[in-house]
């Protein structure tokens, strides 16, 4: 039986997807033209502490989802911090995210302005062929912060626990699909059957719902088209404080201050433990000046109270590396990631 636990530096290196809704603009005339209605503005710091006067923001998903909580937490930080003057903001979804990096790449000299935001399914994708590139074809600037995995359940669902969840599988597992923001064999998939595997089922028999959008899973999952829906713990969060979900389950080795009445799944007796990566890219050819200001911006940002109050809003976990230290991060996360989905039959 697979356990989880037996892949220690898979629970610090990886995470799952993040969903995937279509908000496009069109020409960069257009983009520019939205920036006053799409940013984040703050004045210069009377000290000198602004590094970069704008960033625009590429997100490679929908609104609403983890890649887009990331970049504009980020950009809301930077920018009240004075660190950087202005933030903007850019959904491309499409190709699982493939769509926004073939743009990056293809228009690269335009977009020395832009960052990124990016997270484990850039590696994911790049091994099962959804899209040709991978994270070597970009500049890597920085990881920024982990985020768990949740289990979350409708707010009116009668599962009120894991063990819940398992004694429904147990009398029907084909009518109890769990649901995720990812294409079958993506982050939230693995997540599911990483976390039914540890709890003594197969993994390979969980029934699992891909969406293509953090709305239309939340709607399945109110609706009963699914019974869970696996998801990033920020966005559990949210949709738990907003009155919509139940939290059933955190991959978190203890409970998270931002959700403290979430059981965590050691608690119920399921040995697993996931935290996410999510950080930012540049255009490839970035001119080295440019890609230290983004570092630099980003280094400096953990020290102020505007990210600690992003930060803890969250629940996210710092994980900070840069450049160099990034890459070999990702390269290690693709070696492990790969042998577990060998392991799991998705390769």
């Amino acid at each position: 039986m697979f356990s989880y636990t037996s892949w220690p530096v898979y629970r610090s290196l990886v995470k799952w997807e993040d969903n995937i809704m279509t908000f496009k603009l069109g020409r960069r005339a257009l983009v520019a033209s939205a920036v006053a209605a799409l940013s984040f503005g703050a004045p210069v710091l009377a000290d000198g502490h602004k590094v970069l006067d704008s960033i625009h923001f590429l997100i490679p998903g929908g609104a609403g989802g983890g890649w887009d909580g990331t970049a504009r937490g980020t950009g809301e930080a930077l920018t009240n911090a004075g660190l950087v003057g202005s933030a903007s903001f850019e959904n491309m979804s499409g190709g699982g995210g493939g769509k926004a990096i073939g743009y990056l790449i293809e228009n690269a000299d335009s977009n020395h302005g832009t960052l990124m935001v990016n997270s484990t399914p850039i590696v994911i994708r790049s091994l099962t062929g959804v899209f040709p590139h991978n994270f070597r074809d970009l500049t890597l600037v920085s990881g920024t912060i982990g985020d768990y995995a949740a289990m979350v359940v409708g707010k009116d669902s009668p599962i009120n626990s894991m063990a819940d969840l398992i004694a429904a599988y147990d009398a029907d597992a084909s009518g109890t699909a769990i649901g995720g923001g990812s294409v079958p064999g993506g982050m939230d998939h693995l997540v599911a059957a990483m976390v039914m595997e540890a709890a003594g089922k197969d993994a390979l028999g969980v029934k699992y719902i891909p969406y293509d959008a953090g709305g239309k899973a939340m709607a399945a999952l109110l609706s009963g088209e699914i019974s869970a829906l696996s998801t990033g713990f920020s966005e559990a969060v949210d949709l738990a404080n907003a009155g919509e979900v139940k939290i059933i389950g955190v991959t978190s080795d203890a409970r998270v201050s931002a959700a403290p009445d979430a059981m965590t799944m050691k608690e119920q007796g399921i040995d697993t433990s996931f935290v996410n990566w999510r950080g930012f890219f540049g255009a490839p050819g970035l001119p080295a000046d440019k890609t230290a200001q983004y570092q630099d911006a980003i280094e400096k940002m953990y020290a102020t109270p505007e990210w600690e109050t992003v930060r803890a809003r969250n629940g996210w976990v710092n994980i900070h590396n840069s450049g160099d230290d990034f890459r070999v991060f990702l390269e290690a996360q693709e070696q492990v990631i790969g042998d577990l989905m060998r392991k799991l039959g998705f390769l």
